[in-house]
């Protein structure tokens, strides 16, 4: 009998909190609102930028959730909070941006390498293969990257044939992001992306659905503005029209100097030691080489034409669909948002700024003196 009894001295008694059971809501959790998150655990670039990735997300989905109809005009605290800190330590505004829909958010699913997203919005495969078919057009894009930075060198040592290679590369990799480019209409529904996923895109600046901005609660008191995501944000054409020498007017370039703040810093500053370097079309002209001359205007042409095929992939997702949608009389898909009608998710009247950077990128030929 002694050990029984030594027994029952020593159990412990049954307590509902042992099992996380609140005394006042049984199972329920109490007051289960989102914490204020903490950035102190984070280390190192990339899990910033996965943070940035998620929060803007969060931000996305909660300030549009509504439609464009009611939309939220204040963003809480323990939101903003985090996503302004995670955002000034990384030089990017706190909004969804392509460096997150896109740069940081796709993964390999399995060891054959077939591409997965990290986060989704609604828009089901039409979204999945919006952001992965941008996925591959920034790969496409790597081989021209890479003849950049041999071109510069080539200018600078100088090597008229390891230029020539380089142009060639640049050439090549150009159509191969037009060809990548083209996927877009295999894997994006352009109902589905006009009626359902473009409003997720869309920010906070020149948007009559949000006129004076969102509140970041305990940022600002005032709204704060910032455009929404836009391929304009990509580093791509911006490096290699700064490379070939492509000058845009006025208002074009204004629209797409200010999303260069929307890029990462590092990547801004790629653009700029392009900027920086010798001029490629000086070059080319003072080298008396047609062969060098050929190349260039073959990647201007190249351009050109990546553009022009782009403003037909934009007519038919921004254009053609929100006119197929008032001519139906129903359908399963919510009503498609007014707000940014014929304008870019960026907030740029699209079709106007599209024509102009194709038109002025054809103007960038070289001509052969005499």
């Amino acid at each position: 009998m002694e050990p029984q009894s030594q027994n029952l001295k020593t159990a412990p008694f049954l307590t509902l909190g042992r099992f996380h059971i609140s005394e006042d809501y049984g199972f329920l959790l109490p007051n289960p609102l989102m914490p204020l998150l903490n950035c102190q655990f984070l280390t190192g670039y990339r899990e910033w930028r996965l943070a940035h990735l998620v929060l803007s997300f969060i931000t996305m989905g909660y300030v549009w959730q509504d439609g464009e109809t009611q939309p939220k005009e204040i963003l809480p605290r323990n939101l903003a909070l985090p996503f302004v800190e995670v955002s000034k330590n990384l030089g990017l505004p706190p909004i969804l941006l392509h460096s997150d829909l896109v740069l940081a958010n796709w993964a390999t699913r399995n060891p054959g390498g077939n591409l997965d997203t990290i986060f989704s919005f609604p828009g089901g495969e039409s979204l999945r293969g919006f952001i992965l078919v941008t996925v591959l057009v920034e790969k496409a894009a790597v081989p021209g990257i890479k003849a950049l930075v041999q071109a510069v060198n080539a200018i600078l040592q100088p090597s008229p044939d390891s230029l020539l290679q380089a142009l060639q590369r640049l050439r090549v990799s150009i159509q191969d992001i037009t060809g990548a480019l083209g996927q877009m209409h295999d894997y994006v529904n352009p109902d589905v992306f006009y009626s359902v996923i473009r409003i997720f895109l869309s920010g906070w600046k020149d948007n009559p659905a949000l006129p004076v901005g969102l509140v970041y609660e305990g940022v600002s008191k005032e709204p704060l503005s910032y455009s929404g995501g836009s391929a304009a944000q990509s580093t791509i054409l911006h490096a290699f029209d700064e490379f070939l020498g492509v000058r845009h007017s006025k208002e074009s370039a204004d629209f797409l100097h200010r999303m260069r703040d929307y890029m990462p810093p590092s990547h801004r500053a790629f653009i700029e030691e392009i900027c920086g370097a010798p001029s490629l079309r000086t070059h080319v002209l003072s080298s008396g080489n047609g062969q060098l001359l050929t190349a260039y205007n073959q990647c201007v042409e190249s351009l050109a034409a990546l553009r022009t095929y782009h403003l037909a992939l934009v007519t038919k997702y921004l254009i053609t669909a929100p006119s197929k949608a008032k001519a139906r009389r129903t359908s399963h898909l919510p009503r498609p948002p007014q707000a940014l009608e014929e304008r870019g998710t960026g907030g740029s009247a699209v079709m106007s700024f599209l024509k102009s950077v194709r038109d002025k990128t054809l103007e960038a030929l070289l001509h052969p003196s005499g």
